[in-house]
């Protein structure tokens, strides 16, 4: 069987710049999993305001760092920064932005009140891990997708990247985050996700103000495979996944014997969709 040989994770969270839960496990191991089976990963995850640049390490990569993002016609800078987990062997990239994420949790501010402008966040968060991405002049086989904030990035790699020579092949696995949001509430949302190559038909059947709910039916629409735990089991997701005749991988649990051998087969099983016949 053909195998994935490149790994491009677009992660919500990670242990330990972030605390223990579901997905910062999950963002941890699963990296970990497939370098271990000898693919070459590149990770990314949000600056959060939460993570401590200092204890963590972190240092602002130049030669990646300046690119200007529109968003709703307005500049926002990408900061690009980098640290390491040396207990990994594993290298993990953070886009920042002053507007989106210094000095700013994750989903929630400091009351409880879910941040008005999170679907543009992830709207910058996409952009800009596929922009750097680019730069890098690296080519994924498999991009996975972890989390609230990576749900806009299947739809810009299949549509506004789809001629990118990074982004031509790359087969990609979702999974969806476990935190309930409004998500994109915002007037300007549904404009602000028009990007190049996008005619604005791509959303032609979801409302005019998407929900969580709506972002990830879109993200599934333009995935490739279907990746959940057991925290996060989504009954409609994998019943729309299987009626797409997606690949799903259910009840993932990261500290289980043998799940680095699972996790791995399954991404390499999504790649190889197709790609027999290619070959022969």
């Amino acid at each position: 069987m053909l195998k994935s040989k490149r790994v491009l994770f677009i992660t919500q969270e990670i242990i330990p710049y972030v605390d223990e839960t579901n997905l910062s496990l999950l963002g941890r191991r699963v990296p970990q999993f497939v370098q271990e089976k000898g693919r070459e990963i590149r990770v990314f995850m949000p600056k959060w305001g939460t993570i401590n640049e200092r204890r963590s390490q972190l240092h602002e990569v130049q030669r990646l760092s300046g690119m200007n993002l529109i968003i709703d016609d307005t500049d926002h800078l990408l900061i690009l920064k980098v640290a390491s987990i040396p207990s990994a062997r594993m290298q993990v990239y953070f886009i920042d932005n002053d507007d989106y994420f210094m000095r700013r949790l994750e989903a929630f501010d400091e009351t409880g009140a879910e941040y008005s402008d999170n679907g543009e966040r992830a709207i910058f968060y996409a952009r800009g891990v596929l922009e750097t991405v680019k730069k890098l002049r690296w080519v994924p086989d498999i991009i996975h997708c972890q989390g609230w904030i990576s749900t806009i990035a299947p739809l810009y790699i299949k549509t506004s990247f789809k001629e990118e020579p990074s982004y031509r092949d790359s087969k990609i696995i979702f999974t969806p985050s476990d935190t309930k949001l409004d998500l994109a509430t915002d007037d300007q949302f549904r404009s602000s996700l028009i990007f190049k190559n996008m005619t604005g038909k791509e959303l032609d059947g979801y409302p005019e103000r998407l929900t969580q709910r709506d972002l990830y039916h879109l993200a599934l629409q333009y995935s490739d495979g279907l990746l959940l735990t057991a925290k996060n089991r989504d009954e409609e997701l994998i019943s729309l996944a299987e009626e797409k005749g997606l690949p799903v991988m259910t009840d993932v649990d990261v500290s289980a014997e043998g799940m680095s051998t699972r996790v791995t087969e399954f991404f390499d099983s999504v790649w190889s969709q197709g790609k027999e016949e290619e070959e022969s």
